[in-house]
């Protein structure tokens, strides 16, 4: 990967995950224009960044895209059918939503901990490189790694999962989410990422207690106030003049 590329993707994730969206539009679209289209997740972040920004429309494309690259990607998915409910499109959200729960079912003590954070990191940006590339095997080694260096690291653990998770090893993945749910209990992208795990294994009540937990730990959480929406009021078919 060119590395003025891997520099943009890394801008962009850092600011999206500190929900500084106006800078992570600005490298994640300079991650397109370099060529970086075929990357779902830059396709899922800007997707949630013009759905919070009201343009429904770029982000229903956005996360369309998304979902082509990677038919898998449960949390794309679902954000692809609450933006097409947003839009008034019933008939394609509910259509989206039945396809995502239904794929989702198939389902070293002398270093210092400085030290140890910083080898982690290193692990863990390999695995996104395998990620970047295809290689989901390679990936989840990498994380393993920098895991067993700081295991109280819940966001290499959330990670670690949501690959899991697209490779189908649904039991893996809500190992790693209750590990980190475990070591950080205030840690809401763990709790978002286990509420999608749950409703996707058919455990809809534990899904939104998970989401109800990180909506009490941060009451303006979108992404639970999207999903409890979503799981509480699912797209129903929209019935033909005449048809009652």
């Amino acid at each position: 990967m060119d590395e003025k590329l891997k520099q943009a993707i890394a801008l962009g994730r850092e600011h999206y995950e500190k929900r500084d969206y106006d800078k992570a539009e600005h490298f994640l679209s300079q991650v397109v224009a370099q060529g970086g289209h075929r990357f779902p997740d830059v396709h899922n972040m800007m997707g949630v960044i013009h759905h919070d920004k009201g343009r429904l429309e770029e982000a229903r494309n956005e996360f369309r895209r998304a979902v082509e690259i990677n038919p898998h990607y449960t949390e794309a998915a679902l954000n692809l059918a609450v933006t097409h409910n947003d839009l008034g499109e019933y008939e394609s959200a509910q259509k989206v939503y039945r396809s995502a729960i239904g794929s989702g079912a198939r389902g070293t003590d002398d270093i210092d901990g400085f030290a140890k954070g910083k080898i982690a990191n290193i692990h863990a940006e390999l695995a996104q490189a395998y990620l970047d590339v295809g290689m989901p095997n390679e990936a989840v080694q990498e994380y393993r790694n920098a895991i067993r260096l700081c295991p109280h690291f819940a966001d290499l653990r959330v990670r670690l999962a949501n690959v899991y998770r697209q490779m189908g090893d649904l039991v893996a993945a809500r190992f790693e989410l209750e590990e980190a749910v475990r070591v950080r209990p205030a840690y809401n992208p763990a709790r978002i990422a286990m509420g999608v795990l749950l409703l996707v294994s058919g455990q809809r009540q534990k899904a939104l207690e998970q989401w109800e937990e990180a909506l009490r730990l941060e009451p303006d959480n979108k992404a639970a106030q999207m999903y409890l929406r979503m799981a509480r009021n699912p797209p129903t078919p929209s019935i033909p003049p005449g048809k009652v």
